[in-house]
Parts: structure tokens; sequence; C-alpha cells
């Protein structure tokens, strides 16, 4: 038994060794930033037999989706969970005072690990979602009900996989520019929407461009919202965008993108997340689910 158990470690193990030079065949010239797109056959499981997470049906999805190396797993959520403070310079008047929720831009930790986070909802590609769930990467989404009400069922899907719907507002709007009761009807509303159509109502929030002003965190506070996330880094089909000096990523980042396709950008989700898969694994990081943190 001890032999058959080896065995099939050692039948893993070369199917992750052999990755790179299966992605050169799979993939052609589908790497960063190429506008070629790589598509699984119709139909086409992950690996016949072989469990989702195990390190050969991994690598046989990683080979499908074109990327360079399998993404590395991250590790288990922390048991006590970090201090989530607002990020300096990022406070409001009244910040500590009235316990408001905090903007940041990262999660303490020292693990290599960054945090996924996909804006508005406009595209609703379903290779994106068999994506993400071949490869077993999470994320969160911050959706705006204008763009999300024409079909609920593809956030409900999202949802059935695990991954976390979060609070973007009714429509958009750079909130400092309205009353504090404009903000608070932009993010109840979608309070109450997000309860209806997705069974619960989140307590993470973000503001839309990242833009916010005392009533923006008051409001969100009084609908129910705990945290206000922003990014540190944003990811495009085409380029890396970063907020830091230094141009690179740090333990505990939070990454962001957006639900986009061929209509704005020159390319698809699926080439936007391969950019993005193929960075922070050859950058040594993991992608962990952020509201594990939180």
């Amino acid at each position: 038994m001890r032999a058959v158990v080896q065995n099939d470690k050692n039948r893993a193990v070369l199917a992750v060794a052999a990755l790179s030079a299966a992605v050169a065949v799979v993939s052609g010239c589908a790497g960063p930033g190429s506008e070629a797109e790589v598509r699984p056959a119709a139909g086409q499981q992950a690996h016949r037999g072989a469990a989702p997470d195990s390190p050969a049906a991994l690598a046989a999805a990683a080979r499908r989706w074109g990327l360079d190396a399998v993404p590395l797993r991250p590790p288990a959520p922390p048991k006590y969970k970090p201090r989530i403070t607002a990020r300096d310079g990022f406070e409001v008047d009244g910040q500590v005072e009235d316990d408001l929720p905090p903007v940041f831009t990262t999660i303490p930790t020292r693990k290599k690990v960054v945090f996924l986070t996909i804006d508005d909802g406009a595209e609703k590609d379903p290779d994106f979602l068999r994506m993400m769930s071949e490869l077993r990467i999470p994320y969160s989404a911050f959706l705006s009900n204008y763009l999300v009400k024409d079909d609920y069922g593809y956030f409900r899907r999202m949802q059935a996989e695990g991954h976390t719907l979060n609070n973007h507002t009714l429509t958009h709007p750079y909130l400092p520019g309205l009353t504090y009761d404009e903000q608070k009807h932009e993010i109840c509303g979608m309070q109450e929407i997000m309860k209806k159509q997705f069974g619960k109502a989140p307590t993470v929030f973000r503001p839309p461009y990242g833009n916010y002003n005392g009533d923006t965190l008051r409001a969100a506070k009084a609908c129910g919202i705990k945290y206000a996330p922003i990014w540190d880094e944003e990811v495009f089909v085409d380029h890396w965008e970063y907020r830091e000096w230094d141009r690179g990523l740090h333990p505990g980042d939070i990454v962001l993108t957006h639900f986009r396709g061929r209509n704005d950008w020159d390319g698809t989700m699926v080439d936007d997340m391969r950019r993005f898969l193929n960075k922070v694994t050859r950058d040594g990081y993991a992608v962990a689910r952020l509201e594990d943190y939180l």
C-alpha cells in the first residue's frame, strides 16, 4: 500500500514539473499581455478521476488556461484575525471616536498572500467563472446594482462557489459629492438589494473610485458596514498600476481589477486573470480570501 501511495505522489510531482514545457505547447503566444485567448474544450473536465484540489488536477487546469505555472496554494486562514485599522493618512475626522469603518489597502500579515477583489459587475463572462473554479482561486466581488441587475443569477453562481459578494453602491457615484442622506441611500439601498438577491447584507463596502469622506463612512456604518477596503495595486488586461513607490507586491496587499471584457479592454477577463496569476505566482505569492482575514 505504501508503494502505491508513493507512486501516486511521484506522478503528481512529475505532472507539476512538466507544466512549464506543457504551457509552451498549449498557450503558444498567450503569455502575459498577449491578446491570444486559451479556452478549454467544451465540457472538458479538469482531470478525469482526480480530486479538484489535487496537484495533477491543478496542473492540468493551469495548462488549459495558459498559465506559466500552477498558482500557489494559500495557507490556512489565521486562527486569530489581524486587527484592521485605517491606513495612515486615510482616516477621517472622528475615525476612532465614532468607530468608523476603516479604509485600508493591505491586511496586516507576514504571509506571502495577496487578495483579489473585482469591482462593478459589467462583464459576465462564463469562462471567467470556470477558470477561477478549476484553478481554485478565491476572490471578492464588489457589486453596483445598475450593472448587475440584468443577471443576478451570474453572481449567485459565483456565490455558490464560495466567493463573497460585497457592496459597491447602487449607481457607482462620486460619493463625496453627495449629501449624507444621498450617500446613505446609495449604500443602504444596495444592502437591501443584496440581502434580497443573495441572502444577506454584507459587512464590507468599497467606495466607488476609492473616494470617500466622513459622511461616507458614517453612512456606511449606519448601513451595517464594518470594513471599507480599497486597494494597493490594480491589474488590467495589459498592465499593472501601483500605489507604492517600489511598484511591487507586498504581503497582505489588496489587488483591484474590474469585470470587463472586449468592449472595454483589448482582451477578456480570462486574459486579465492570466496576467494577474502569472505575476503573483512568479513573485512567490498565493491568492487568499479577503474575508478570511476580517
